[in-house]
């Protein structure tokens, strides 16, 4: 097995559990990050953050402080906008932003959006649009069911 952390920035007090993929992202201080993780370059996780096991966060993905990525949460940049998957072509990816205070439940889909902070996601949830008022959000699409 081929295991990568290349270039990574961890802040102080970082845990890894191998085996991961971690390559030119930053990662806050006190954080942690499960085995079987991939975070691509330019990734930026904040401070006293978990990333669980079997998650995947790609380029130009922004995550705030004290969030909590669950097990195999998977972050999407590319809409197939043209119909077909954007293959390495950086214009089509879009970006996404995760506020302060966020968790995302087991095996949710974050399409390219900005979530406000203090917001909870529903496991299994996909969320297609962005979220700008704290709250739980569940369901395929992710829409708001109460506020916390």
């Amino acid at each position: 097995m081929f295991v990568t952390i290349k270039e990574v920035i961890f802040g102080k007090n970082v845990k890894v559990v191998e085996p991961v993929n971690l390559y030119g992202c930053t990662i806050g201080k006190d954080s942690f990050v499960g085995p079987f993780t991939e975070i691509q370059k330019g990734v930026v996780i904040g401070e006293r953050c978990k990333v669980q096991s079997h998650s995947f966060i790609c380029e130009l993905v922004t995550i705030g402080n004290d969030c909590f990525i669950s097990h195999g949460v998977m972050f999407v940049n590319d809409l197939f906008s043209r119909g077909k998957p954007a293959q390495g072509k950086r214009e089509f990816w879009k970006e996404t932003h995760i506020g302060n205070h966020v968790s995302i439940g087991s095996n949710a889909t974050i399409l390219p959006v900005s979530i406000c902070d203090n917001v909870v996601i529903g496991a299994g949830s996909v969320v297609t649009k962005n979220i700008a008022k704290p709250g739980i959000y569940a369901g395929n699409p992710a829409k708001f069911l109460r506020e916390l």
